[in-house]
């Protein structure tokens, strides 16, 4: 697999951001995208086993149950861009759906370099497939890739594992017409969206039994220790997950125990924590299947098919772009 990378140092973003984050007023944040070093894609790939988290397996049935759908409908030739594609496990049953029929290129986008080598190990063997990794933000990888289509090539882009629902509602809609504004007639986006089900099914899927998700949580102060000199004590924080009603999403945070100032060297930061402050880490959005539609109707999409997994109530909605 060829893997191409954008020039800039990935330590000195992690940094900036980490900095914004917990200097913002009011309720500092970590961004979410950053939970996923080697250690925290591994602890990642546990909690998707757990039989209290069922979106992974949900995404994983329909795209198995709809991946000759999904294929039919998708104009040739195709070029596949996967958005956050992690060991690109779950795009093999399209992928696989879509060489029966033509060579495909598949462009997994990732941050993570380790997640981009996983992905060739898992997709290499396909046979009629061809990869082109990004190591890149989503935006930024996907506009590369599309810019290497070939004359009359059409991109099927897939967002899974319901990581739109990382987004506040509006900047998920803002990052939905971002990626039609990349796109041309013919093309098309899979869109895997999380759908509202009981609290406590909710709450008990981002706060595990067995503690995976909390020392998933945790690990991303480690990693502030690890690659950025910080002085986080992983004992003096509680994993916490909430639903927010109003919103309703799930959030993740990090709660202080005890009032203490955590240094940050290659931050250049140093700030304070007082007892049962919390460090706001994921939001989770659940949708209805209705809401999604709408979403993507107002960011310039019209919705040519939804699947529905009723184990766990999950989506599939394949968008393409408004005229």
């Amino acid at each position: 697999m060829l893997i191409t990378s954008v020039k800039t140092d990935p330590i000195m973003m992690f940094a900036e951001d980490v900095r914004a984050g917990l200097t913002k007023p009011g309720q500092k944040e970590l961004p979410s995208k950053y939970f996923y070093d080697e250690i925290g894609s591994a602890l990642f790939d546990v909690i998707t086993i757990l039989p209290e988290y069922g979106l992974t397996r949900a995404d994983e049935r329909l795209l198995r149950k709809y991946a000759d759908a999904i294929a039919a409908r998708t104009s040739s030739p195709a070029m596949v861009v996967e958005l956050g594609s992690g060991n690109g496990k779950k795009a093999q049953w399209i992928l696989k759906s879509l060489a029966r029929r033509q060579p495909t290129t598949y462009c997994p986008i990732e941050l993570s370099h380790s997640a981009l080598l996983a992905c060739e190990h898992e997709i290499d063997h396909l046979e009629g497939v061809s990869i082109l990794g990004f190591e890149a933000e989503y935006l930024d990888g996907l506009r590369r890739a599309a810019s290497r289509r070939t004359q009359n090539q059409c991109l099927l882009v897939l967002f899974l594992g319901s990581s739109i629902g990382n987004f506040d509602s509006g900047p998920a809609e803002d990052f939905l017409r971002n990626i039609r504004n990349i796109l041309a007639p013919g093309d098309a986006l899979l869109l895997s969206t999380d759908l509202v089900k009981p609290v406590e099914q909710m709450v008990r899927a981002y706060n595990d039994p067995a503690g995976v998700t909390a020392a998933f949580n945790l690990n991303l102060l480690a990693r502030i220790n690890r690659q950025l000199e910080g002085n986080f004590n992983l004992a003096h924080f509680q994993h916490v997950a909430l639903y927010n009603p109003q919103e309703r999403r799930i959030e993740m945070h990090l709660r202080s125990k005890n009032r203490q100032t955590v240094i940050i060297r290659r931050a250049e930061l140093v700030f304070r924590l007082e007892e049962n402050e919390t460090i706001w880490t994921e939001s989770s959005y659940k949708y209805t299947t209705e809401e999604v539609i709408q979403m993507a109707e107002r960011a310039g999409f019209r919705c040519e098919a939804q699947w529905v997994d009723e184990e766990w109530p999950f989506a599939q909605s394949l968008l393409s772009p408004s005229c």
